[in-house]
């Protein structure tokens, strides 16, 4: 985090933060993460304090509108506004039929992916390979936001800071995406070719501040308040982004929040309070995702535990467990156990 020096303004920023016709409560955003970032997740951020969510992203080709992953991306019951749908795809015109479709099932704001390194979304050259062909980015960019404009619906814009670490070109394609209407920018200091790998690096993303009237978000390897605020001061960014820090975590961002705005560290959440929470979530995603949910919480539940006492033996027994009362009844013991600092000899699951 070194040069360039950001032309960034050294008063405290207010907590709000303006896009489009909107005002964010704050400017911690959970990002978006297929498999992970879903309803009941994003609800349980925001509850907490997350200042934005964007849902995990959805295809654009209107064949796969009607299965089943596609429609649970694009439900948006009971979400707290605004309401942000991130799409992925490669043509101009499926690109903007699937932002007017999202938008009449309930979003309020457009993300396009440009970020995504997965293999299987870049062999189609959607994600972060779009990123190789700057003519089709733009194309694309362009359609969604013409489309937008007559319903008043922003428009934002993920991207990583290139394909490779020779061609970082995310500030020309950051610049061309403002001048077509583009209303944020969201840059992961990552080119495709790191993945998850490596140390993200901040100053392409100062770069892309400088050059911008429009707010730009910085992403990658934020983990805590400290880090938001170096980012921030390093880059002058409006905004972070932070994923997966939040895994297994989604109060972690709320606190965040908290601690940029009074300047002062809450305290971390007692084992009660974040078993309590993990309950709740647990049972709004098994309510979401019917039979299957029994399955997919493992995961969410595996992150929540990963660093508390007894996880492993605690894991091991819970991830054989095929009933949502069940699951349930597992982590209530786990964290009255932690809550009333038992031995982890005793954990439950544990035989």
């Amino acid at each position: 985090m070194s040069s360039p020096r950001p032309q960034a303004p050294t008063e405290a920023r207010p907590a709000a933060l303006r896009l489009g016709n909107f005002v964010l409560p704050n400017r911690v955003f959970a990002a978006p993460m297929a498999g992970v970032t879903d309803l009941p997740w994003r609800q349980m951020a925001r509850k907490l304090g997350t200042g934005h969510c964007v849902s995990e992203m959805v295809a654009s080709k209107r064949e796969l509108w009607d299965t089943l992953k596609t429609s649970r991306r694009r439900d948006h019951t009971g979400e707290p506004g605004p309401v942000t749908a991130q799409l992925v795809g490669v043509d101009p015109a499926d690109m903007a039929d699937a932002a007017r479709a999202n938008v009449e099932g309930g979003a309020q704001i457009i993300d396009i992916n440009m970020g995504c390194p997965a293999k299987k979304v870049c062999s189609r050259w959607a994600g972060s390979a779009l990123m190789q062909d700057e003519t089709q980015a733009l194309r694309i960019v362009e359609a969604v936001v013409q489309a937008m404009q007559p319903l008043g619906v922003p428009v934002t814009l993920k991207m990583r800071t290139g394909w490779c670490a020779t061609e970082r070109n995310a500030p020309r394609i950051a610049h061309a995406a403002q001048d077509a209407g583009v209303a944020m920018v969201v840059v992961h200091g990552r080119t495709r070719d790191q993945g998850y790998g490596g140390c993200a690096e901040y100053d392409t993303i100062a770069a892309i501040k400088q050059a911008l009237r429009i707010p730009v978000v910085a992403n990658g390897d934020i983990d805590s308040a400290a880090k938001a605020r170096a980012v921030m001061l390093a880059t002058g960014a409006d905004a972070v982004m932070i994923g997966r820090a939040a895994l297994g975590r989604p109060w972690l961002l709320g606190r965040i929040a908290q601690a940029l705005e009074s300047g002062v560290e809450p305290a971390p959440p007692s084992m009660q309070q974040q078993g309590a929470w993990l309950l709740e979530h647990l049972d709004a995603h098994h309510l979401f995702h019917g039979d299957a949910g029994a399955k997919t919480a493992r995961k969410h539940v595996g992150w929540a535990v990963a660093d508390l006492p007894g996880a492993a033996a605690f894991r091991a027994g819970f991830n054989i467990l095929t009933e949502p009362q069940a699951q349930r009844d597992a982590v209530t013991a786990y964290f009255d156990m932690l809550s009333s600092a038992r031995s982890p000899d005793h954990l439950p699951l544990a035989a």
